[in-house]
């Protein structure tokens, strides 16, 4: 993977909105963002969505610049099924705590003491991961494939120690687990979250399933960001506690205006409930990766080949 930096500053007194707009259309270029970033990006982005959401739609585009916010995992998956596009996130240092918890070569070598185990992967993690896996999933599928493996076969779940435990109850298949986590996810309070509930009696619980089982055990609906998103808009329900990342919020209060959303708390007297990650994307650096196409993202063709059966895998079975 080699990446480049887009290092001259904004121009004052630009409208960035306008600029971004214009650009767009100049290079007929396609913002993709994910519900986690900041408001002003998913404001101008053509999709916003979930990871599964955001694969399909980078599949389906037909533009020749894909500006990826989010982190580079995401954009190394745009580019694992866009080879002939560019592709440019806002800030190369996006990463993701989940994806580094999980070294390849420390990943290879858990792999070969399983040899028989089908290796069904979390797509947040990097494009080497992804090229040593069977399929891939997402909170919004992770069920549903898992189903589709083969009965006599053991399996063998990463990154996400949360999400694996979840998907093996909600199926029933055991798993070795992969024990990497979300630093958000696993920030969250359980006492705090307490609290809250005696003020907020009427308040429902949503959650990620990437949170710790003891906080999942108390929730009343756990589902995948856009699962969330949805169920709020859905629900009868007027008031809502939400653990997960707080960036879903903005579209929770665009399109759900009348309910009331309580962010869930942190252990800590902090925003640890934003990814520090996603946050480091902002407007001012996405109008720079489209006006000078950089920070790029490019990944060796065979690297490329390797991560793409797995994650075409999951395109088919998900469809």
């Amino acid at each position: 993977m080699s990446l480049t930096h887009a290092t001259q500053a904004v121009p004052g007194g630009i409208d960035l909105f306008e600029e971004i707009g214009r650009l767009k259309k100049a290079k007929n270029a396609v913002i993709l963002a994910h519900y986690y970033q900041d408001p002003d990006i998913q404001d101008v982005a053509d999709f916003v969505g979930d990871s599964l959401e955001l694969a399909r739609a980078a599949q389906k585009t037909q533009a020749d610049l894909i500006v990826f916010a989010g982190v580079h995992f995401m954009a190394e998956g745009a580019k694992i099924l866009n080879p002939t596009r560019k592709v440019v996130l806002p800030d190369l240092d996006a990463g993701c705590s989940l994806s580094e918890s999980c070294p390849p070569e420390a990943f290879r070598r858990l792999r070969e003491k399983h040899p028989d185990h089908f290796v069904v992967t979390y797509i947040n993690c990097s494009a080497a991961i992804k090229a040593q896996s069977d399929v891939i999933v997402t909170s919004s599928n992770a069920a549903k494939i898992v189903e589709r493996v083969p009965r006599d076969r053991p399996i063998l779940f990463a990154p996400d120690r949360n999400l694996g435990a979840w998907v093996a109850k909600q199926t029933g298949r055991e798993m070795l687990l992969w024990q990497g986590g979300c630093i958000v996810h696993e920030t969250f309070s359980e006492r705090k979250l307490a609290q809250l509930r005696v003020e907020h009696p009427e308040a429902k619980l949503i959650a990620h399933p990437e949170c710790p089982d003891s906080l999942l055990q108390k929730a009343d609906f756990v589902g995948s960001t856009s699962a969330l998103l949805k169920h709020v808009i859905g629900s009868p329900h007027g008031q809502f506690i939400v653990a997960t990342e707080e960036g879903i919020l903005h579209q929770m209060r665009k399109q759900a205006p009348g309910k009331t959303l309580i962010p869930a708390p942190p252990l800590a007297n902090c925003a640890c409930n934003e990814c520090p990650f996603m946050k480091l994307n902002t407007l001012e650096k996405l109008y720079l990766a489209l006006r000078d196409e950089a920070p790029e993202l490019t990944l060796p063709e065979e690297l490329r080949l390797k991560a793409l059966a797995p994650l075409q895998r999951m395109l088919d079975w998900s469809a």
